[in-house]
């Protein structure tokens, strides 16, 4: 992944794509953090994109699933 996610295309994806690419950022954040603290000081401007985008998905994620409770119960009451 050479840059950020934009919101809009996230919202796009399903709630599996979504999972999907948390796991993969999550991976690749866990192999910058390896290499910071072995020396290999490349791509360190990445964490910080990194971090960005789990954060929008995770944020995406809760307003998928805040909608979906809401729709379950505003359909329950009619």
């Amino acid at each position: 992944m050479a840059k950020a996610n934009k919101p809009a295309d996230l919202r796009a994806k399903t709630v599996d794509e979504l999972k999907t690419l948390l796991i993969d950022l999550r991976r690749e954040q866990f192999n910058l953090r390896f290499q910071r603290a072995t020396g290999q000081n490349e791509g360190m401007g990445r964490i910080g994109v990194i971090r960005r985008d789990i954060a929008r998905i995770k944020t995406i994620m809760t307003e998928v699933n805040k909608n979906a409770a809401g729709a379950a119960a505003s359909a329950g009451k009619s």
